[in-house]
């Protein structure tokens, strides 16, 4: 790859702008604002706030607890639910969930913060380290979960409620996932990430292993033969390519890459970023590498997409949130080559695109951007390593109603499978139900 660019150094702020631009995007409400946060919900009784949530939380329920002082009592009602909800009420999308489907939303384009009073709620249940689950008695099966992200831990959390003995196989260092791994550094200030996993795995029986990877450490194979039934929340660990000249140019790395060195860097100024950076993609991750990229001291942030506006898979809030931040959205742009000097990256050249009767398609017409660093948020792939025998469609793990895979003793949730939309309150709920299923199989 060469050395980076010279345009590309760290330590662009002072300490205090740091830990200023990195401070929490929307910090925890106090017990009082939690109170009138609590006293405009209308405790619907067909509430479409839960019906928009994928885990079903009882959203009316946990509020009206809030507004009688019972933040505990609250935690719990969601935790039945969603056992992950500290870091789901941080990062889920609640203005195109729950929060969309207010009736206050509709009535006073000002919906309840269902997403600050789950926050609320949660956060005052794990400082305190209230216990709601005990562990069953065990029923001598064992149940290994491969991947210690949202859907695999909502998995081992469940199954060992009921008394089942869950192995955890991780390939990285720490468990989390994307909520360790993935998100932005300002939605999951104070290490919240790591203390949700201490506070899932406090239940006992969850065996935790890093570092042990699917096909290169074990098969698939191996964990149906060593257990009762096995559990797949894998993810999406490959990224999508752009298959254009320049792009193994210094300079020109994964967004996802960058947003995990952020996230695990004990001193923001130590991360490296350019003058003038330009991320290629529509969704949440490339919003949250360029608000980043921004934060980090960046002069000019440029997100380009290929299709418009309304195609971004990023929500309203996260777009005028970089815009907020001095990200500047171009849309209908495609990359057709990195440009660089030797080994460097010195900008991008970009094809208009426009529909055609036939799809999207580029126009001919290009601009050219200067760039000293490029960023690809343009999606992740699933790898099928150590996977033989399991029936995989369109890039994903194929399962049933229940999560049932093609082989007998092995579910899947989570991004490795095409069931909803690729969020972790959405992984949550499939880990949760598959391990219903599981358990059903088990009895």
């Amino acid at each position: 790859m060469g050395r980076l660019s010279p345009g590309i150094t760290s330590g662009r702020l002072s300490d205090a702008d740091y830990e200023a631009n990195f401070a929490d995007l929307h910090p925890r409400l106090d017990k009082h604002e939690a109170l009138v946060a609590s006293d405009r919900c209308y405790f619907c009784h067909d509430a479409p706030c839960m019906t928009a949530c994928p885990t079903s939380i009882d959203i009316p329920m946990f509020i009206r607890q809030i507004s009688t002082g019972n933040a505990i009592g609250a935690a719990h009602t969601i935790f039945d639910q969603n056992i992950l909800g500290g870091m789901c009420a941080r990062v889920c999308p609640t203005e195109t969930l729950c929060e969309q489907a207010c009736v206050r939303n509709t009535a006073e384009h000002r919906p309840v913060e269902i997403g600050r009073l789950q926050r609320y709620a949660t956060d005052v249940a794990i400082e305190q380290n209230v216990q709601f689950y005990e562990r069953a008695a065990p029923t001598g099966k064992s149940v290994a979960v491969v991947g210690a992200g949202p859907a695999g831990l909502a998995a081992a959390h469940r199954l060992a409620m009921h008394g089942h003995a869950v192995t955890v196989f991780e390939a990285k260092e720490k468990s989390g996932g994307l909520n360790e791994y993935g998100i932005a550094t300002y939605k999951a200030t104070d290490n919240i990430a790591q203390r949700e996993v201490d506070y899932v795995l406090s239940i006992g029986g969850i065996t935790v292993k890093h570092g042990q990877k699917l096909g290169r450490d074990f098969s698939l194979a191996d964990l149906a033969a060593r257990h009762d039934a096995v559990f797949l929340g894998i993810g999406l660990a490959g990224v999508n390519g752009l298959n254009v000249e320049g792009e193994n140019l210094s300079g020109c790395t994964d967004a996802v890459e960058f947003i995990e060195g952020l996230r695990q860097a004990k001193n923001k100024a130590d991360v490296a970023i350019g003058r003038s950076v330009v991320v290629l993609g529509g969704g949440m991750t490339a919003i949250d590498a360029a608000v980043q990229a921004k934060l980090l001291g960046a002069e000019e942030v440029t997100i380009a997409y290929r299709r418009g506006k309304e195609n971004m898979n990023a929500s309203p809030f996260e777009q005028d949130l970089a815009a907020s931040k001095g990200v500047t959205i171009r849309h209908w742009l495609q990359p057709k080559r990195v440009l660089g000097d030797g080994s460097k990256v010195t900008g991008i050249e970009l094809e208009y695109t426009a529909l055609t009767s036939a799809g999207l398609a580029g126009t001919g017409e290009t601009v050219t951007l200067r760039a000293d660093q490029v960023l690809k948020a343009i999606g992740q792939s699933f790898e099928a390593d150590g996977l033989g025998g399991l029936e995989i469609k369109g890039g994903r793990v194929v399962i049933d109603a229940e999560g049932r895979t093609s082989m007998p003793k092995v579910w899947a949730g989570g991004d490795c499978v095409k069931l909803g939309e690729d969020l972790t309150v959405t992984s949550v709920a499939q880990g949760r139900d598959a391990a219903m299923s599981i358990h059903r199989a088990l009895a």
